[in-house]
């Protein structure tokens, strides 16, 4: 039985509310989309596409795509999102690159997203190598895999003659990898040409169907800088050293206590400073990683962090002389991603349950740190899901992925059918 499209009071735009369980089989609709002749042609179309999205997987990924220049991929994406058919494709002021697919009206924006990024810095040798059914190369897999295939959905789609009452916006984001903070979300959802028009979101990551990331993990990222007046580790000798501040305040950081539910984390992941192994230094930095699923626990984590840091300066400045000065410290936020969850109960997480499970997927519900996490924090609807490769050795030189020919295009039936029952094909 078809939904209503409902209104949630106080987010911007429209929202997909979750309809009570009697109002909507999502079961028996995924059934009737997967029997029916017009997806019978969409997969077709996919499985005749694999070679196309396997060269177009291979041309991106040798395209180097490193935080904050991912402009040469972006123009790149635009010439694809072009030729398979969008409408007002464009690059926002932040750097995503986004096409509409129109709908026929009454029913809501949707946006599917991969991200253009990788974590790999500018010089590094991307060309794939292939051996065998294994490609290899840094980025292949995250999150490089899954633009090809939202190539590959459009031109399925168009074969089968699919409309949908949706206009349907796809992208290749930016900056959703650590140093990049979301930016890209960001912008899409509070300040580029479709704020506040976005009702429902999906991202597509590497993996087979059947994982449901409908959490966002939250995490807030710190540098803290130990400053002093430096010195000749002899000659100087007995004055303040900002390594013993910051030696404390790590120490007292990993006696934290924090809850294991809902999960929290902590961790220094940088450690860096000094001129030369017989001077005190004169300054030292540490890199910080706070994570939770909560945002009450996350903002608790927070504040505890940030109260060890006046006691460590304090208890080395009284340790030690402060003649040629004191210890002093700065922080710097470096990293913010919002806490956000879509709810089970949800229309675009139960559409996700039904076509992976209708496809022979076992369905696994997560929460993870993705695109996802900024639309799910503004109250709007969004799910990542697998797009299909499985790959390996992510975010690491050696990073492949297999190609897997069946149970690839198989994921990639789902996540389609998925888009197709949000959208409310015709």
């Amino acid at each position: 039985m078809a939904r209503a499209w409902g209104v949630a009071a106080g987010l911007a735009g429209l929202a997909l509310a979750p309809q009570p369980a009697e109002a909507q089989d999502y079961d028996i609709e995924a059934s009737r989309l997967l029997a029916s002749p017009r997806f019978e042609a969409a997969r077709k179309s996919l499985a005749a596409d694999y070679d196309t999205i396997v060269a177009d997987l291979i041309t991106l990924t040798e395209i180097e795509a490193p935080p904050f220049k991912e402009a040469r991929r972006a123009a790149a994406y635009a010439q694809m999102l072009k030729a398979a058919g969008l409408e007002n494709v464009q690059t926002d002021a932040q750097g995503n690159v986004m096409g509409l697919r129109r709908g026929s009206g009454g029913g809501p924006l949707i946006a599917v997203a991969a991200h253009l990024d990788t974590v790999f810095p500018e010089g590094t040798d991307v060309t794939v190598k292939r051996e065998g059914n294994r490609l290899a190369a840094p980025g292949i897999g995250d999150d490089t895999s899954s633009l090809p295939v939202l190539l590959a959905f459009i031109r399925a789609m168009d074969k089968a003659g699919y409309t949908t009452r949706a206009d349907i916006l796809f992208l290749g984001d930016v900056g959703e990898e650590g140093p990049g903070n979301l930016r890209g979300m960001r912008h899409l959802f509070n300040e580029g040409p479709y704020a506040g028009k976005i009702d429902a979101f999906i991202s597509f990551e590497p993996g087979k169907a059947g994982r449901i990331t409908h959490g966002g993990i939250g995490s807030r990222r710190y540098t803290v800088t130990f400053k002093g007046p430096g010195g000749h580790s002899y000659g100087a000798f007995g004055l303040v050293n900002p390594a013993y501040a910051m030696s404390d305040a790590i120490t007292q950081f990993a006696r934290m206590q924090v809850p294991a539910s809902p999960k929290t984390t902590y961790s220094v992941g940088i450690v860096e400073g000094g001129t030369s192994v017989n001077s005190i230094p004169f300054a030292t930095t540490m890199t910080v990683d706070m994570r939770s699923e909560s945002a009450e626990e996350l903002a608790k984590e927070e504040a505890a962090f940030l109260a060890i840091l006046p006691g460590a300066a304090a208890r080395e400045n009284a340790a030690r002389s402060t003649e040629q000065g004191e210890i002093t410290y700065e922080t710097t936020l470096i990293g913010d991603r919002p806490v956000g969850l879509t709810a089970r109960s949800a229309p675009i997480v139960e559409y996700a349950r039904a076509s992976s499970e209708a496809m022979g997927f076992q369905v696994h519900y997560g929460s993870s740190s993705t695109d996802s996490n900024l639309p799910m924090s503004l109250g709007i609807p969004a799910v990542t899901l697998g797009s299909g490769f499985t790959t390996h050795r992510a975010h690491s030189l050696d990073e492949y992925l297999e190609l897997d020919r069946e149970n690839d295009l198989a994921s990639m039936s789902a996540g389609l059918a998925t888009l197709l029952l949000l959208a409310k094909a015709d």
